[in-house]
């Protein structure tokens, strides 16, 4: 049927078009295939499925037709049984096949009320010759059953289908899992729906992309029989979550292939095995919460894990990407109560408690008995390489007791603010993010993101060299004084070298107004502190001066306004220091909403930034 395609720059199209021309409905075609998406308005505006691109096509909806001269599709076809509609629909396969049984055709062209999920012609083409070929041997046992479990004794159509609910199709009374996702995308046993309510006299047709199956294994039973998820048995054994596994629910499993244990140390993996409550928060964090198919994703999204931590879950092309990475080797493999996907890699949670890897033995310690084990301790780890193969000496004993907690917490414990105390004498303060936690350091001692180790600089990192117009700068301004008072900030310290690239002019006028100087100082310093182990895609920070400072974290290089910060992470006792190469400018047109009054310190950081650094951090 012909349909009209929108052009790319065309604006409100479902009301230009849906209001005027009658019974028409609107799809989302992905350019260069057949394919066809019957996603909601909000979907239709990203032009992208998969990351390629598409047009919004308008086609009759069912049971209309177009008439020559006429707008819209106002002819309404007249009702046809189920078998003649199937014909209608584009599933003339399933159409063959029911003429091959004795029973079926009967059925659907008699009296009564039924819903058929009726498997699109390339659905069936698409099945593997050996199941095809026993579908089709025994027409009147294997066949028959496989189409009778496609329908349902009575009439449902698209409103009524619920996400997470169950039809009890006509083969045994065996379940239908159907699920409807907020993009507008529905599903039935991970098929989608293709072509909708098509009504007929005895009953209604929905067209699906595959041949579904009975579903007869929750998710634990799937894991109990699969040869790849001997490891995963394993552990999801000694974690205790079997039970959540096995009961009701409707959950998605990112199910760790042996392959994906086998790719950390084996030593380490014996440890996570060994400790039920770490081993129950890494399994929790690839479980979703909600039952996921792979054909409802259309586009990235968010979805929290039973373990509380959010995934981005994504797809590029045919490729399904876990945190914009494509690890799933095998999808859709549905359960009673969800569906599992497997992952040939670990997904971590991002909280530095467990570590994929260790690049150092702890024995040095036990021999010495500085790690008795009647301790309770909670252990920070180096991600893998971050350290490399250190030398056991003095320096390295202290960094490595400075990074032992004299409790044991686990991530779900820890608040922000929280101050922790190690084995090292130093304390650790708590520091809670939307998608990460880190423990920054006090006092400058010890690194708060657990991704470098911070040892102590031979050289010059900052020095008065290379901020004394940062100096000079704030004691003109008047704000030694002011600058002097504890807080917790986030400061853009610029350079002399920034400073001397501004025009000479702008640089004497701005040196040359207090006021002035001071506003734009306030402006580089943020009301709360932020690492950057905190910073995701964007975060809006609140300046002291009053407007927002924009900062971002792309590939490891964090920006503020767009610029490139010069060195990040530098930790002082009241904040942490960013070097930046730029003097950042407020808004230009923005009343102060503080005046020339400072609620409260930086002072401390700005010298930890102009003085020789004990401590470089990551």
């Amino acid at each position: 049927m012909e349909g009209v395609a929108l052009a790319e720059g065309a604006a409100s199209p479902w009301q230009r078009v849906m209001l005027t021309d009658p019974n028409v409905c609107a799809v989302q075609k992905l350019i260069g295939t057949n394919k066809k998406y019957f996603t909601n308005c909000k979907q239709w505006y990203q032009r992208k499925i998969c990351g390629k691109s598409t047009v919004i096509s308008y086609e009759c909806c069912p049971g209309y037709e177009k008439v020559p001269g006429e707008k819209g599709c106002p002819a309404a076809l007249p009702l046809s049984n189920l078998y003649e509609t199937l014909g209608v629909v584009g599933s003339t396969t399933t159409q063959l096949y029911t003429d091959r049984t004795e029973k079926l055709r009967p059925e659907m062209e008699g009296p009564g009320s039924f819903t058929i999920f009726a498997p699109s012609n390339e659905a069936w083409a698409s099945l593997p010759a050996e199941v095809l070929d026993s579908l089709v041997s025994n027409v009147n046992i294997e066949l028959l059953n496989a189409l009778r479990y496609h329908m349902v004794n009575r009439r449902v159509l698209t409103d009524e289908l619920k996400h997470g609910m169950a039809l009890t199709s006509m083969y045994q009374n065996s379940g239908i899992q159907i699920h409807h996702y907020p993009n507008g995308i529905v599903t039935v046993n991970c098929a989608r729906l293709l072509k909708a309510d098509h009504h007929a006299t005895n009953g209604v047709v929905h067209l699906i992309d595959k041949v579904i199956s009975t579903v007869t294994n929750n998710i634990q039973q799937i894991i109990e029989i699969e040869d790849t998820f001997e490891t995963l048995r394993a552990a999801v054994a000694a974690s205790g979550l079997n039970t959540v596994l096995e009961g009701d629910g409707q959950f998605t499993l990112l199910a760790p292939t042996n392959e994906a244990f086998e790719k950390i140390p084996a030593e380490t993996l014996n440890r996570i095995l060994g400790d039920p409550e770490a081993l129950r928060e890494l399994l929790n964090n690839h479980i979703l919460k909600s039952a996921m198919c792979a054909e409802a994703i259309v586009a990235g999204m968010s979805m929290e894990t039973l373990e509380g931590t959010t995934l981005e879950v994504g797809c590029s092309g045919d490729m399904l990407t876990i945190n914009g990475k494509a690890i799933i080797s095998n999808k859709d493999i549905l359960a009673t109560n969800g569906v599992i996907h497997f992952i040939d890699e670990l997904l971590i949670p991002d909280s530095g408690i467990l570590a994929a890897s260790l690049d150092f033995s702890i024995s040095h310690f036990q021999t010495q008995g500085r790690l008795g084990f009647s301790l309770r301790l909670s252990l920070i780890l180096f991600l893998s390489g971050a350290y490399g193969t250190p030398n056991i000496d003095s320096h390295t004993k202290n960094l490595l007791l400075n990074h032992m907690i004299k409790d044991q917490l686990a991530s779900k414990y820890l608040y922000h603010g929280q101050t922790l105390d190690t084995l090292g004498g130093k304390k650790l303060r708590v520091f809670v993010y939307r998608n990460f936690w880190a423990p920054p350091p006090r006092s400058g001692e010890v690194f708060g993101k657990v991704s470098t180790p911070s040892l102590p600089q031979a050289g010059d990192i900052f020095s008065v060299r290379l901020h004394s117009m940062l100096v000079a700068a704030i004691q003109s301004a008047g704000l030694t004084e002011t600058l002097n008072r504890e807080g917790v900030y986030t400061v853009f310290a610029p350079t002399n070298e920034a400073f001397q690239s501004m025009p000479p002019e702008e640089l004497n006028k701005l040196l040359g107004n207090a006021k002035e100087l001071a506003n734009i100082l306030k402006y580089h310093v943020g009301d709360e502190i932020l690492v950057s182990g905190g910073i995701g895609a964007l975060v809006r920070l609140k300046s002291l001066q009053g407007d927002k400072l924009e900062v971002s974290s792309k590939n490891n290089v964090v920006s503020v306004n767009k610029e490139p910060v010069a060195e990040a992470d530098i930790m002082a006792t009241n904040g942490v220091v960013y070097a930046i190469s730029s003097v950042l400018q407020p808004p230009a047109v923005r009343p102060q909403e503080r005046g020339d009054e400072l609620a409260d310190s930086a002072l401390d950081i700005f010298k930890q930034a102009s003085a020789y650094s004990r401590v470089r951090c990551c």
